[in-house]
């Protein structure tokens, strides 16, 4: 399966700080190198400029069934502030985590009902082969069976990507991305359209990875999240290295390699669409971005690595058959 545009697109392909912020920059050049080899497009809007790598099965910067193919997002940059990038140590494109930038995740659809050698579903990926009896893995790469079609569109300040997929596990759907810089504003806009082609209702969720790298910094006291509503939760790795303060996330210290802090199910928001807006900044730099919904939260995760730090909001999805779903998610960078 390959990509089907219709525009040319290039081919391509001490402290504890300042060790981390080695690896951070080495693990930026091997990810640079390794890029020759892929597809990939540039947009601008004048103020801000993005690297978005396309869906490709032989070539593609991703080619893993975690995350939904579209829209991945290897560089960004505003006024000289950097917000993504490479955060892992060891890229290979069938890593389920070898990937960068505000990327999304659909929960497989029909894994439980499938028998061993059937197919279940993930929205963005296509049909994957249930294997054996085995609890389902969102770190396992499964074989891809019903690929789908995939096709890009692009201009300069945007591109939109379509997926379309028929009889996988019997679910069929149009799913419809737009990766937009609006001329003039400091903004990235994901527009997402989802129809069901299908006779089966589909009922899912989604959440997006962000996986921000502000200006390269590692992960430390000079970043900060900030949520609209007081942050409840536990956390369910070393709690020493981040504290919770009314609406904020801090982190007591610079993190070291491999340390990680997880918080699976933060509480204090409501259902209501105004608890879709949080921020991350980068104190050292003065650099941050706001992001936003016009869905409403269903759930909140959050993970920290010494490179990355990462709200994982999710919404739910419910499309009967005929019918479709638009969202659309908002960063604001600053």
């Amino acid at each position: 399966m390959k990509t089907k545009v219709n525009e040319k697109i290039n081919v391509s392909g001490m402290s504890w700080k300042i060790v981390a912020l080695s690896i951070c920059c080495n693990w930026l050049l091997a990810c640079t190198a390794k890029s020759t080899d892929m597809t990939y497009a540039e947009i601008s809007n004048g103020l801000i400029t993005a690297k978005i790598h396309l869906p490709d099965s032989e070539k593609g910067y991703y080619q893993a069934t975690r995350f939904d193919w579209a829209g991945v997002i290897t560089d960004l940059e505003f006024e000289g502030h950097t917000y993504f990038g490479q955060w892992f140590a060891k890229y290979d494109p069938k890593i389920h985590d070898a990937i960068c930038g505000p990327v999304e995740s659909f929960t497989e659809i029909g894994y439980d009902q499938a028998t061993v050698g059937e197919e279940f579903l993930r929205i963005g990926v296509g049909g994957l082969l249930k294997e054996d009896d085995s609890i389902y893995d969102a770190f396992k790469l499964y074989p891809i069976s019903n690929p789908g079609i995939w096709k890009v569109r692009k201009s300069a300040n945007r591109i939109i990507f379509t997926h379309k997929v028929k009889d996988a596990a019997g679910y069929s759907y149009l799913y419809s991305k737009t990766v937009l810089l609006p001329k003039g504003q400091p903004e990235l806009i994901l527009k997402h359209t989802l129809k069901n082609t299908g006779k089966k209702a589909i009922a899912t969720d989604v959440y997006n990875h962000n996986f921000f790298i502000i200006d390269r910094e590692p992960t430390g006291p000079d970043i900060k999240i900030t949520f609209p509503f007081d942050v409840v939760g536990q956390w369910n790795r070393d709690d020493s290295l981040a504290v919770i303060e009314g609406n904020t996330i801090r982190y007591t210290r610079d993190f070291r390699p491999r340390e990680t802090v997880y918080m699976d199910d933060i509480q204090g928001h409501t259902r209501s669409v105004k608890d879709y807006d949080f921020s991350i900044e980068n104190l050292k730099t003065r650099a941050g971005v706001r992001i936003t919904c016009d869905r409403p939260i269903s759930k909140i995760v959050f993970w920290a690595s010494a490179t990355t730090s990462c709200p994982e909001p999710y919404i739910d999805i419910n499309v009967p058959p005929g019918e479709q779903m638009e969202w659309t998610n908002t960063y604001t960078f600053y």
